[in-house]
């Protein structure tokens, strides 16, 4: 059989970059093997589901260039894909446990089990269920069921059991069946837990290798002691190291130092195969030097023996820098069609504009960028009506070729009738001629006075996007 890989997100919100290099991970290897990859939609967490979620992370993922072979927007042999349509499912299986023993009614109320948990604590030992319900006469049963009391089911957990989970990152880990007590497995709302129900989709869906976070190494014992309990082959695991913020420390989603949603990424025009560049390079690394790869490379390339135990900084620097190259790689229309948006919200350019114009501007300025939404603000000098002149830029007027300069210019551009680059160069070639002054003196003295910086991008084109009027305006004002 091929391998079968699951990315299994609860409907709580937008896809995290974990989540995100989770499914990455996941789709990665099932492409690289040539086997499938199932979205699942784990919603059995009614408290915290969030209407429309899914619909986000499969746009999201998409995206992100993610698609996956079954799912329930596009089907498959084992759907539904939506836990909460597959309760009838779960109850079978439940029966099958509660039939076999394997399962019982457990009656505690929440104090009960509170009390317990301080009890154990107080004693120094990890808290866990220490089985007041397992052997429930018949009259015990009958008596709470009077009481109205809440009954959940729990799972009976085997004693003295050595649970050995072959994980192809962290290798052999091994649990006490003695440590874990009995868990439950369905709800008193008759919902099952994830536990139980990650096993039952799992197997279903022939699930043949389990990519997920570090956090839940420590829910697979209970998974495959449910695995065991119906005889089913148990699947490969492979846990995933934390993502740690750039202190060392685990990242936690109020941690505000880090943009964590990839719907903000999108929001803040970054690329999306520099998100999966820089997500695949999250606690994975091919060997050697080189750091931008294409899709196409990281299928070719990926394998879990290279993924690390260790948790993976994220560098936000680096991510910077990577989206920077991709949109310097980028086909400019590409980017002209990203950057449009974010000029209209800005207020610079209306539902009309010249494209011509937007165009050269977004060339001017698309080596620099880091991400797409930077552009208003580092062209913010095309759209000001006034302009300050500070620090160096301040002392460059000081200098005594400054009057010289902008007069000869001004007296150039009055008469240029047809406004173009070409215009601009020729006007300034007049200039050098007339006043003697060239390079630096020149150049650095007209854009000054016409952007009230010292540096930055190609002086004709700035000129040019600025328009003969507001460079005419901002030259005489000066002078």
């Amino acid at each position: 059989m091929s391998v079968r890989l699951r990315y299994a997100p609860s409907p709580t919100g937008h896809l995290h970059i974990g989540g995100a290099r989770t499914a990455l991970f996941n789709y990665l290897y099932a492409r690289k093997m040539g086997g499938q990859f199932i979205l699942r939609i784990e919603d059995t967490d009614q408290a915290r589901n969030v209407e429309g979620a899914a619909g986000k992370f499969y746009d999201e993922l998409r995206w992100l260039g993610i698609d996956w072979d079954e799912g329930e927007d596009i089907g498959g042999p084992h759907a539904p894909y939506r836990c909460m349509e597959r309760l009838p499912i779960y109850k079978q299986y439940v029966d099958q446990l509660l039939k076999e023993n394997k399962a019982y009614y457990c009656y505690c109320t929440e104090e009960e089990l509170e009390r317990e948990r301080e009890e154990l604590l107080a004693k120094g030992q990890m808290p866990r269920y220490m089985g007041r319900c397992r052997h429930l006469t018949e009259e015990q049963k009958q008596a709470f069921e009077l009481e109205g009391r809440k009954k959940t089911i729990r799972f009976r957990v085997p004693e003295g059991q050595i649970i050995t989970i072959r994980d192809h990152i962290r290798g052999e880990v091994q649990f006490e069946s003695d440590g874990i007590g009995d868990f439950v497995i369905v709800k008193s709302d008759g919902i099952p837990t994830y536990n139980f129900q990650v096993v039952i989709d799992d197997h279903l869906m022939d699930i043949t290798l389990v990519v997920r976070g570090e956090e839940h190494l420590s829910n697979t014992p209970r998974q495959v002691l449910v695995y065991q309990a119906f005889g089913w082959e148990i699947p490969e695991f492979a846990h995933l190291s934390l993502i740690l913020n750039e202190d060392g420390k685990k990242l936690s989603k109020r941690d505000e130092s880090i943009i964590q949603f990839v719907s903000q990424y999108r929001e803040l025009g970054y690329l999306p195969e520099a998100i999966v560049n820089f997500l695949a390079l999250l606690g994975w690394s091919p060997g050697g030097e080189q750091e931008i790869f294409s899709k196409e490379e990281l299928i070719q390339l990926f394998s879990l023996d290279r993924v690390n135990k260790s948790g993976a900084i994220f560098d936000t620097q680096k991510l910077q820098w990577m989206n920077g190259h991709y949109i310097k790689e980028a086909d400019l229309e590409r980017i002209v069609e990203m950057s449009i948006p974010y000029l209209q919200q800005a207020g610079f350019i209306g539902e009309t504009f010249d494209r011509e114009w937007v165009t050269l501007l977004v060339s001017l300025f698309k080596e620099q960028m880091t991400c797409v939404s930077e552009l208003p603000k580092l062209a913010s000098m095309f759209f000001a009506d006034e302009i300050e002149y500070k620090g160096e830029a301040a002392d460059v007027l000081q200098e005594e070729q400054v009057p010289i300069v902008l007069s000869a210019f001004v007296a150039q551009l009055e008469n240029v009738e047809t406004w173009s680059i070409e215009a601009i160069k020729t006007a300034l070639k007049q200039v050098q001629k007339e006043t003697g002054y060239k390079g630096r003196p020149l150049f650095m003295t007209v854009r000054v006075a016409a952007t009230g910086q010292v540096h930055g991008p190609d002086l004709n084109s700035s000129l040019f996007l600025l328009g003969k009027e507001k460079v005419l305006n901002r030259l005489k004002k000066l002078l």
